[in-house]
């Protein structure tokens, strides 16, 4: 099959990528090797939409920080994905003021609105602020999103405008072509006239492939506590402590889907898939999180996981290889990488433009249907539903008040939802206190009867089989 221009990885940078160039006169496509989109690094970002004051002046980070929140609240609405402007704030104590002063000025460098403010007006905004803050930064523009839910919109809004999508496809090989590059995969071999490389945390290893750029990658893993919905209404903003080397520090935060999170930690690692938490980790963020935070209920948490965040140097790379012609990369991408999407996708599209003279679609889907939530309805619309199909009277998920009907939507979404992580990921269905206890093997029925496939077929993701057999079939 040949494509004008090929994406490799799902995560929220290669889907923001893909979505621009969806509404062009193009044949793009995305390589994905998990099952899913937002499968590894975006499903465990923090969903911080970053102010941008702390970014060093006249880096790629600071550029794409910036503009990216000023992209995304617009992406965020059109896509009806869930998100927040609350703002953040820094928070000090008596020593350190000199310390957010010096964020101040760096806010000042790269165009951001923040204010310095004492405890009184800190109380006004977080009543559950700890007793040794004095002084904080504070930045209106700074809020949360749904990191997996923005990746998946991304997505569908792509598909929608006719760009296409393959998971489970992992790139093998990357060698050039007459008509440009032949991509070879473990789902086939593709071709195209351009190479977006967005492969995360493997993005060096793509590079090597193709024969552009080398560059050293190392990791760090930060882990995270989530804690129950009931202790939302206890925090407005996100709360940070003073930055340091190792990144913006251990943080308090709402999520966009109703949750608090605390962390992350930044531990250092060799390994492109370190993903599991570890007991130091975590006392380090029970450490932690009093020093800013008063109000802290670790005896509500739910889960706890981990995420990685990819280091090349101390920028973000992203331009054209100077080796290969028409191959582009956007790699290293590590905080603010969530906020920086939109921007780097903007950047890219640009890009794409101006090598080969693309045009504007004159039909695009700009816009996208609002997702119908059981949580968001009156009783009224939800009766009306009801009536023309019973699945929105039957609660799958009890934790999360998810019905059956917006699980079979999710499963017959523009990029399907094909496994019980990816529909949790899209409605949010096994995310609640018993963390699919209850309603996994529910889940499964609905993707076992929708998909037409036994139900020992169903994987929870990842390729992880969860159902091998019924008791007693065999011996």
């Amino acid at each position: 099959m040949k494509y004008d221009c090929i994406v490799i990885g799902g995560g929220v940078i290669g889907t923001a990528v893909l979505d621009r160039l969806a509404t062009y006169s193009m044949r793009a496509l995305l390589l994905e090797k998990e099952d899913d989109v937002a499968s590894f690094t975006t499903r465990a970002n923090s969903g911080i939409v970053h102010a941008g004051y702390d970014c060093e002046p006249n880096t790629l980070k600071a550029r794409f920080n910036v503009r990216g929140n000023e992209l995304m609240w617009q992406d965020a609405e059109d896509l009806d994905v869930p998100h927040l402007k609350c703002g953040s704030i820094v928070v000090a104590r008596y020593n350190q003021l000199y310390q957010l002063e010096k964020l101040a000025h760096k806010a000042k460098d790269n165009g951001v609105l923040i204010q310095l403010i004492d405890r009184e007006h800190i109380l006004e905004m977080e009543p559950n602020i700890s007793d040794e803050v004095v002084y904080a930064l504070y930045a209106p523009s700074a809020g949360i999103v749904s990191p997996y839910q923005l990746c998946i919109a991304y997505a569908d809004r792509a598909v929608t405008n006719g760009a296409k999508i393959k998971l489970d496809t992992e790139v093998i090989g990357i060698e050039k072509s007459e008509y440009g590059y032949k991509v070879t995969t473990t789902n086939g071999k593709f071709e195209c006239k351009c190479v977006i490389n967005c492969a995360g945390a493997h993005g060096a290893d793509i590079n090597d492939l193709a024969g552009a750029e080398h560059y050293e990658t190392t990791f760090r893993r930060g882990d995270y506590f989530v804690i129950d919905n009931t202790e939302r209404k206890n925090i407005n903003t996100v709360i940070f402590p003073l930055p340091t080397e190792a990144g913006k520090g251990i943080l308090v935060a709402p999520t966009a889907d109703g949750n608090v999170i605390y962390g992350p930690t930044a531990v250092d690692s060799t390994s492109s898939d370190d993903t599991a938490t570890s007991l130091a980790s975590l006392d380090e963020i029970r450490r932690s999180v009093p020093g800013s935070y008063k109000s802290h209920a670790f005896n509500k948490c739910i889960r706890v996981y981990g995420g990685l965040r990819t280091l090349i140097g101390h920028d973000f790379v992203v331009k054209q290889s100077e080796i290969l012609d028409d191959f582009i990369m956007a790699i290293g991408i590590c905080s603010p990488g969530l906020t920086s999407a939109p921007a780097i996708a903007e950047y890219i599209e640009q890009m794409v433009v101006e090598k080969f003279g693309l045009i504007k679609k004159e039909k695009v889907v700009t816009v996208m249907r609002k997702h119908k939530r059981l949580e968001n309805l009156s009783e009224k619309e939800l009766d009306k539903l009801i009536a023309k199909n019973q699945a929105w009277g039957r609660i799958v998920c009890r934790c999360e008040k998810i019905t059956e009907a917006e699980i079979v939507a999710a499963i017959h979404s523009p990029l399907p939802a094909t496994t019980v992580d990816a529909v949790k990921r899209r409605t949010r269905a096994g995310m609640g206190r018993c963390q699919g206890g209850f309603c996994g093997p529910k889940v499964m029925e609905i993707i076992s009867r929708e998909l037409n496939i036994p139900l020992n077929e169903v994987k929870k993701g990842g390729g992880a089989a969860i159902a091998q057999y019924k008791v007693k079939e065999v011996e």
